[in-house]
């Protein structure tokens, strides 16, 4: 099949939506699939390779063909999806897929004649992320009007009635989705995954335990809640592989470590290589996904993060969210706590660091679960969407 895949960012990014984004593209063009990627320029100087960045080797059937971005928001927003939906014009034979509700939206309105067959992979409902994100973020002044939070209402609602085919990140997304705006056909739930690995993780045992998190540091990920927890846990040290320089999270988690006296028991790497990820991870005895109660983290959630985990094989501890349950089974691959309860966090953490025992048995059935959940599976898990849309 003949792909054409959206993405209105700088390329490559930083962020886990760009590596997600190459993952997919690269798993699919991998499974036969023809697929050109648009994105526009890196902002870097000299540019970087997209698959040496993301540490993916290149396909013959993926192309990264690059948008033109003027100046100004505006102007560049209003040339991204003039210029998708000219590309998809030339291209009737294609099939459009994108995760941008503005360009989804965008392609459903234009006239039956010229619009594209579209699968749109949904990572939230927009006016919920909206209305919930300033708050997380602990950012009370990006709070939405409520003229926009209808706009986004609006834009949900016909691309989750216009689109060929729909993919949801989560089942509980899939759900809330439907109960808002009615049934549908050609809905399907596949969630995120991570590279397959062939080496295991080096057991804990005769290790000093070693408390790992990868990722951001925002507020709602929960980062906050591991170092209030290694205050209460002595005996653990802390590893923060992330923390991103332009951004003021980081700070704020020096700042939280200095005050719960954790310092000298915590390392926090900034951003590094994407290759240099599961090596440093590697280094704990167990590693940790925190997140604390949101719709947004409790419905939506599929973070690469925890992909990442299962296939180290090293036992996990993580937040008892609806979404995480969607993959993880409390006492048979990983310990689930109430989320934003540092305590529990702790007592789980140092059950972890004194029962070997459970610490191995967790950490194999976290290895054996990451099988279902590479970017081949999810590549195959997508193509009865793509073939759905292909029929529509």
């Amino acid at each position: 099949m003949k792909l054409l895949y959206f993405a209105d960012t700088r390329f490559p990014i930083e962020r886990a939506n760009g590596a997600q984004t190459m993952a997919t593209c690269q798993a699919l063009a991998r499974r036969g699939h023809q697929v050109t990627l648009y994105v526009r320029p890196d902002t870097a100087s000299p540019q970087r390779d997209p698959f040496v960045f993301y540490d993916l080797p290149p396909v013959d059937r993926l192309e990264i063909s690059y948008l033109t971005a003027p100046r100004g928001e505006h102007w560049r927003r209003a040339t991204f999806l003039l210029s998708a939906a000219l590309v998809a014009g030339r291209h009737r034979d294609a099939l459009v897929y994108t995760r941008d509700l503005g360009l989804a939206s965008f392609l459903t309105q234009l006239p039956s004649i010229r619009r594209p067959k579209l699968v749109y992979e949904s990572h939230g409902i927009a006016p919920v992320v909206s209305e919930e994100m300033p708050a997380l973020l602990g950012k009370p002044e990006l709070a939405a009007s409520p003229r926009k939070i209808e706009r986004l209402d609006r834009r949900e609602r016909r691309v989750w009635k216009r689109t060929a085919a729909y993919v949801a990140i989560t089942r509980a997304l899939a759900d809330d989705l439907a109960a808002r705006y009615g049934p549908r056909p050609n809905v399907f739930v596949v969630p995120d995954a991570a590279a397959a690995r062939g080496d295991a993780a080096p057991g804990p045992v005769h290790r000093r335990p070693l408390a790992g998190y990868a990722g951001h540091l925002y507020p709602w990920k929960g980062v906050d809640i591991l170092v209030r927890a290694l205050a209460v846990a002595p005996e653990l040290r802390g590893l923060i592989v992330g923390g991103h320089p332009a951004e003021a999270d980081r700070a704020r988690i020096e700042a939280l470590a200095r005050q719960c006296g954790v310092s000298n028991r915590l390392e926090i790497t900034g951003l590094i290589p994407q290759r240099d990820v599961a090596a440093r991870l590697a280094d704990a005895t167990m590693l940790v996904l925190p997140n604390v109660a949101s719709t947004i983290s409790e419905r939506y959630t599929s973070p690469l993060k925890l992909f990442e985990y299962l296939a180290l094989g090293l036992p996990i501890v993580a937040s008892d969210l609806a979404s995480i349950r969607e993959v993880l089974d409390h006492g048979r691959t990983a310990l689930l706590v109430p989320p934003g309860d540092a305590d529990a966090l702790a007592a789980a953490m140092t059950r972890l660091a004194g029962d070997p025992a459970l610490s191995a048995s967790l950490g194999a059935a976290a290895r054996a679960l990451a099988g279902e959940y590479t970017w081949e599976r999810r590549a195959e898990r997508l193509e009865p969407a793509i073939e759905a849309a292909a029929r529509a």
